[in-house]
């Protein structure tokens, strides 16, 4: 008897830009509330939307603030109040919404976000990078990351499930590069409008403000007796999380053909050095790794797709052997010893007798570009490391001028 192939899903063959494909995935999901302040790179995202509310293709109710603190303010209030919400910001948008990030959070409101990365002040740039998200990495957001138009798609789709989730309850931001993907247009497949309406599914919170049947209060004071207990609760939320983003991906892999885990692994079996990167600059390095590879070179990737939670267990799984392992941070951490993913990788894989040597690069800030010669000088400098032993400087800089 012969094995029977699973069919993928024939889907809608579109060319969209990462902006516009967010705003699909946000039409077709139909949220009750959208407030938006607009900032770029992240602008089109509620322009589009608010034209399919216009059009009546969708009865959202669009509400727009007079800043990005009040736009997530707005969405604390809706989502309090039982409505699915959802928004989208980059950069100093984002920090301006600092307070209001923690409050969603411990407030166990799945808000979703729509963050365009984009490069904080000062000096005032509008390119990517990701101190804008890394900013936020502790405010009890789950965090996901995407390499590509379609992955932006695929993981708004998949937020709105995993943060809902009754085990979770807890705000999601989904990343992309800006411009870089946000703007740049790549052929994608959409997925069909019921389908995407069935696995998302209706609202149903079990305590919510306007419930008449239940009364409850929100963001009330919360005294020493019970502060901590309410944090535990939130921290466990976020372990929860990582289950769940698995469990959502194989329900999500059945309607679109698509397989998303907690991170990507790229020819990373046999690797003698590997790099971990985040989004868009991960296509660089695969090609910059297929051309190595083509030359005789046992180099690999890890892409990290979930940030938050930190999948350290896995990650260390996947990296013991690993021989040199360049770790790439498109922020700065002003810790002068690296960036964020920089210490979270150091930190998952302490714990191995005989781990990797490890370097932290800094690249790409402010949108500096990132190319395949870029990513092979970095592979070249892990094998100097392994055959002279020496690791040398941990933290780098990448393509910058003296």
């Amino acid at each position: 008897m012969e094995n029977e192939r699973a069919v993928e899903p024939a889907g809608i063959r579109e060319r969209l830009s990462g902006n516009e494909a967010v705003a699909i995935a946000i039409k077709q999901i139909h949220p009750d509330v959208f407030p938006a302040f607009p900032i770029t790179p992240s602008t089109e995202i509620p322009q589009y939307f608010s034209s399919y509310v216009a059009n009546g293709e969708v009865q959202t109710e669009f509400v727009p603030v007079e800043s990005e603190h009040s736009a997530m303010s707005a969405a604390v209030g809706a989502q309090s109040a039982g409505a699915r919400t959802m928004t989208a910001t980059s950069s100093c948008g984002l920090a301006l919404m600092w307070e209001e990030l923690y409050i969603a959070a411990s407030n166990r409101l799945p808000i979703t976000l729509a963050l365009v990365n984009r490069a904080l002040s000062g000096p005032i740039n509008i390119n990517c990078d990701h101190s804008d998200s890394m900013g936020a990495r502790d405010a009890g957001w789950i965090q996901i990351y995407s390499e590509n138009n379609q992955e932006a798609y695929d993981n708004f789709i998949q937020a709105v499930r995993i943060g809902e989730h009754k085990d979770v309850q807890l705000p999601v931001m989904v990343c992309q590069d800006g411009f870089i993907t946000s703007h740049a247009v790549e052929n994608i497949k959409l997925i069909e409008d019921s389908l995407v309406k069935d696995f998302v599914g209706e609202y149903t919170p079990e305590n919510y403000l306007l419930n008449a049947k239940r009364p409850m209060s929100t963001g009330a004071y919360d005294v020493t007796s019970y502060y901590m207990e309410h944090k535990r609760q939130q921290a466990q939320a976020m372990k929860n999380a990582k289950r769940v983003a698995l469990e959502v991906a194989k329900d999500f892999e059945k309607i679109s053909g698509r397989s998303y885990g907690l991170f990507e692994e790229y020819k990373l079996d046999d690797a003698d050095y590997a790099i971990v990167i985040i989004n868009s600059a991960a296509g660089t390095a695969k090609d910059a790794i297929d051309k190595m590879r083509a030359e005789g070179k046992k180099v690999g990737l890890l892409k990290i797709r979930l940030f938050r939670p930190f999948p350290a267990e896995e990650i260390r799984e996947a990296l013991k052997n690993v021989k040199v392992l360049a770790v790439m941070d498109r922020c700065e951490g002003f810790n002068a010893y690296g960036g964020p993913l920089g210490a979270e990788v150091k930190g998952a894989l302490y714990s191995l007798d005989n781990g990797p040597k490890v370097v932290n690069y800094i690249y790409g800030l402010g949108g500096r570009d990132v190319r395949v010669e870029n990513v092979e000088e970095v592979f070249n400098e892990l094998e100097k490391i392994d055959n002279s032993g020496e690791l040398g400087e941990e933290y780098r800089y990448l393509s910058v001028r003296d």
